[in-house]
């Protein structure tokens, strides 16, 4: 089965799933230079290892994993981080509120409208708090392909990321998910979440007073 997702202009996109909580890791690599940005390395490190080798013969240049960027802090997000740092010495990204939940020293403090620019791509940075203070979702646009949210455990078919029945972080993430994701990119954008399958904002939107109504 093949780790390919997405075959663009500039870039690459593959995915494995990881882990007894089936955890999406996420490898962009740009074709021409090589460039790679991995987001979250959650799980299964020989896995990741794979992803990168098959993310490798994507490019004309060799291969070269620039950052490793996490969605959030929790501990099924970043159980690979430590060990894929050590061997790759690639920079680390994470939002400025979890930081301090991540194991390993964070090279890249995000924070709301931050861009990363990496030779083939550019990687927007969108704080959607609520899951975590410091959830980061990542979006992709290559030529005129559809644009890329890696939304880590924020955004998901059929509703917004876990906050614990408390009504106010929900509201909170709601309302970020809202505005920063549906009212801002194009209902053919892509939504890759961290577990599960892949849905767009279109498919969505329609649900979005019934998320409202129910609380979660």
């Amino acid at each position: 089965m093949t780790s390919l997702i997405h075959d663009l202009d500039h870039v690459t996109v593959r995915r494995v799933s990881v882990g007894d909580m089936d955890n999406n890791v996420y490898l962009i690599t740009a074709k021409k230079s090589g460039q790679q940005v991995l987001i979250d390395a959650a799980d299964d490190l020989p896995a990741i290892r794979r992803l990168l080798d098959e993310g490798a013969r994507d490019a004309a240049q060799p291969a070269h994993l620039e950052l490793v960027a996490t969605t959030h802090q929790h501990w099924d997000h970043v159980r690979a981080l430590e060990g894929l740092i050590a061997e790759t010495g690639a920079r680390t990204a994470a939002g400025r509120q979890d930081v301090s939940g991540i194991p390993v020293p964070v090279d890249v403090v995000l924070d709301h409208g931050d861009v990363g620019n990496f030779d083939g791509f550019d990687l927007m940075a969108v704080h959607l708090r609520g899951h975590t203070p410091g959830s980061i979702a990542y979006v992709l646009k290559d030529g005129d392909a559809p644009h890329l949210i890696f939304s880590g455990d924020s955004l998901f078919p059929g509703g917004v990321g876990n906050t614990q029945k408390d009504p106010d972080r929900f509201a909170l993430l709601f309302a970020d998910v809202v505005e920063r994701l549906f009212e801002t990119y194009p209902d053919d954008a892509i939504v890759l979440p961290g577990h599960g399958r892949p849905t767009t904002l279109g498919t969505e939107r329609p649900q979005l007073g019934e998320w409202r109504a129910r609380g979660w």
